[in-house]
């Protein structure tokens, strides 16, 4: 008997791998909590069913409406030699009664032109259509249809095709397909269908759904061709090369521990291609993206979303980048003071130590606008109860208010997760303002705010805008990474559409409350999605004290700015331990050198500290490099808030028309005029590639430098090597101690070869 008991069990288990995903393993290992979701896994299920896009039985071009029929297939074993393999078959389906459940199911699908470079193709698994109020949060508004961008007439199969000046869009009739080219007519794209095949021995699945075996629910697999050479873009805060072809991520909030793995604090769910074309995969469910990594030709969208709603995007990069962000929102500038310096560590602990940082930095005339406290400023380390620790802040009202008079904001640290031991925490489940489980109970020891429930937004933020009314600048936004995804939430909606949306709602509750009382736009956040950027700004992550910790923290920050963030920060020299100085000088000036710039982690991370007063001396050149150069940085934020582009970009977003920066991601733009090449080994000395028709010129030792490839050493005070493109302004200030200071109206202009002037590019002057 007990034999059988167990042989029930596995059969249980083999037959509901949907609803007992927990217990599945990850390369053998058991799954932990709140690792990523592999959405793979569930296409290779034999006990699903597989419904492959067949062909379009109609299409209304003026409504843009149309059907599809799905052909009905099962997932069958095969082996040749003993080879064995997994191939699809198709279906006579055994559903009781048969003239209730369709053999081959016929669905709808959509397209709505947006405007002449952005269409919205929608494909539906159900007959029911998705309530997607839930996900608009994603979006700024919601798009509206933009009559006459595009052309829609009837090809001759049957199909139909959008034009307008910068793209086309077909729907192949019979196979159904969708096909992207360019306006002259070149291909890009397109989706797979299961006679692209017949050449190859390895069968990749066309685009498809599955309905589980287990549940009966459904999810949607949309295939993309990859042509040889082609390169993907974006996708969110990976430290991984830069282009993602080849590469396999799941884009499911997690927290990765640092950014030097493949999971990421803000998987994004938009990407472009180096043909010129994107998308932003409008949905909140995990997904997976297998970019020509189990097969070379087919980019392979797997998601746990039932239908696809997808926003396809034609242009160069800045282009792609500025529509993606119309969509999903841009952010109001962040202050001037916020560009400045952050001092911090984990952690300061009292009222003393947040006084003598500030006596320090002026004693050391080290400019710096904010000091960041950590995790300690509670009565208990690291329990969040949003009260200064009365005995070790006698007065903290006070000391925020005389430390602002000296010219620095207070940062302060938090967490929406209250451990029972919490005040907060029988408040939190008595009102019901944590996520639930399906018992109504919670899922974590934790009580995890639910950001859903307007009650719970209200009690957060009132707590919040007490600490914002006292004086303090801005509030750290951490964590956020572990909503409960079998969680139930006060909108109704479960983990499976929350988890990743958890940080979208977190930053946007933080940001508004902080608004509403400082006027000002500024939080400091770990987890973000889709929709973040409206709420700036983020920072990378616990990096490791380490060169390769500090070359995954510069991919990290070129690929979350090519997927829609203009601003982002980093921990310089890194988190986890005490940074050695000689990484920390090869770090520093890149920190200077990113939109916004903290000194964080595991002390010391103040220069003073080191046995060395040099190295104070170092620290404050390149602070004051910053801040002589924020006439420059301001007017570069700015653009690139009102574009949708980032300060910290990757050569391509500059030079698109050269093919040689597409495989770089080891130095940068910073802003549009400066390139900056990080040292990320021991050594003064690299090679650097200039793109380009026009000298390049060293900004420390004026030295001139002809495009391409170039053997540079970094002889300048700074141990980083930093360029300017010919023919730039770059407008200067004299350094001040703090933002506030400095002094906007005597602009000093440094050009550099054969100078377009100031009158080119005007200088953007911050409002008092």
């Amino acid at each position: 008997m007990k034999k059988l008991i167990i042989t029930a069990a596995l059969a249980a288990l083999i037959a509901a791998p949907q609803a007992l995903a927990e217990t599945r393993t990850v390369g053998g290992a058991a799954y932990l909590l709140s690792m990523p979701k592999d959405m793979s896994e569930d296409f290779l299920d034999m006990s699903n069913t597989y419904f492959f896009a067949d062909s379009l039985v109609d299409f209304d071009s003026a409504t843009g409406s149309g059907t599809i029929k799905w052909r009905r297939h099962q997932l069958m074993p095969r082996q040749a030699f003993n080879a064995n393999t997994y191939l699809h078959q198709p279906l006579q389906s055994l559903d009781f009664p048969n003239t209730a459940y369709p053999q081959d199911p016929e669905l709808g699908m959509s397209v709505t032109p947006i405007n002449e470079r952005t269409l919205r193709v929608r494909v539906h698994t159900s007959a029911v259509l998705p309530d997607d109020s839930a996900d608009e949060v994603m979006l700024v508004a919601e798009p509206q249809a933009q009559p006459g961008s595009w052309k829609a007439v009837r090809m001759a199969d049957g199909g139909v095709q959008y034009a307008s000046p910068y793209g086309i869009l077909e729907i192949k009739a019979s196979p159904w397909r969708i096909v992207l080219k360019d306006a002259s007519g070149r291909e890009l794209t397109h989706t797979r269908v299961w006679g692209d095949n017949d050449s190859t021995q390895i069968k990749v699945p066309p685009f498809s759904f599955i309905k589980r075996g287990s549940d009966n629910t459904r999810s949607i697999n949309p295939v993309f061709s990859l042509a040889p050479g082609e390169k993907i873009f974006g996708l969110g805060e990976s430290p991984t090369a830069l282009n993602k072809a080849g590469q396999k991520l799941n884009l499911f909030v997690t927290d990765p521990q640092g950014p030097e793995g493949r999971d990421m604090y803000k998987p994004i769910p938009f990407w472009f291609s180096n043909r010129g074309y994107g998308m932003f995969m409008h949905t909140a469910a995990p997904v997976t993206m297998d970019m020509g990594n189990s097969y070379i030709g087919a980019n392979k969208i797997f998601m746990a979303d039932e239908d696809m709603d997808f926003f396809i995007f034609f242009g160069e990069p800045k282009d792609i980048l500025s529509e993606y962000t119309a969509l999903t929102g841009r952010p109001g500038m962040p202050p001037l003071w916020s560009f400045g310096t952050w001092m911090s560590r984990i952690s300061y602990f009292t009222e003393d130590e947040a006084r003598d940082v500030a006596a320090q930095l002026k004693k050391n005339r080290i400019p710096a606008d904010v000091i960041h406290l950590d995790t300690g400023w509670f009565d208990v380390d690291w329990q969040c109860d949003y009260e200064f620790s009365p005995e070790r802040f006698a007065d903290a009202a006070k000391m925020v208010k005389d430390l602002r008079k000296q010219g620095y904001h207070i940062s302060l640290w938090q967490l929406p997760y209250f451990v029972p031991g919490n005040k907060y925490f029988p408040e939190l489940v008595e009102k019901g303002l944590a996520v639930k489980n399906g018992r109504g109970t919670l899922p974590y020891e934790d009580a995890v705010l639910d950001f859903t429930n307007p009650a719970t937004v209200d009690w957060y933020q009132d707590k919040i805008k007490k600490l914002i009314g006292m004086g303090v600048g801005a509030i750290k936004v951490d964590f956020g990474e572990a909503a409960p995804i079998e969680g139930v939430y006060h909108n109704g909606r479960t983990g499976w559409y929350e988890h990743n949306l958890y940080p979208l709602r977190y930053n946007k509750a933080v940001a508004d409350a902080t608004r509403d009382v400082s006027g000002e736009n500024i939080i400091w956040a770990r987890s973000a999605w889709a929709g973040s950027q409206r709420y700036p700004l983020h920072w990378g992550g616990d990096a490791a004290t380490t060169n390769t910790g500090m070359q995954g923290t510069v991919r990290a920050g070129l690929s979350l700015g090519l997927s829609g963030f203009p601003f982002w920060s980093h921990d310089m020299g890194g988190f986890v331990t005490s940074t050695p100085e000689s990484l920390y000088r090869r770090w520093l000036p890149v920190g200077f050198l990113t939109s916004h710039t903290r000194a964080h982690g595991a002390p010391p991370t103040e220069p003073w500290l080191y046995d060395n007063k040099e190295f104070t001396d170092y620290f404050r050149r390149c602070a004051e490099m910053k801040y002589s150069l924020m006439p420059y940085i301001y007017t570069q934020a700015t653009e690139s808030a009102a574009n949708g582009w980032p300060m910290f970009r990757a050569m391509l977003l500059e030079y698109p028309e050269d093919p040689g920066v597409w495989n770089i991601d080891d130095q940068y733009m910073f802003g549009s005029d400066m390139l900056v090449a990080p040292l990320f080994e021991e050594g003064f000395e690299r090679d650097v590639y200039l793109p380009g028709d026009k000298p390049w010129h060293d900004y420390q030792t004026g030295s001139v430098y002809q495009p391409g490839w170039q053997h540079i050493n970094a002889d300048g005070p700074l141990q980083c090597i930093i360029l300017v493109r010919d023919g730039a302004s770059i407008p200067h200030v004299k350094p001040a101690l703090h933002a506030e200071d400095l002094d906007f109206d005597h602009i000093e202009w440094r050009h550099y070869g054969t100078p377009a002037g100031p009158s080119a590019r005007g200088v953007v002057i911050p409002q008092k």
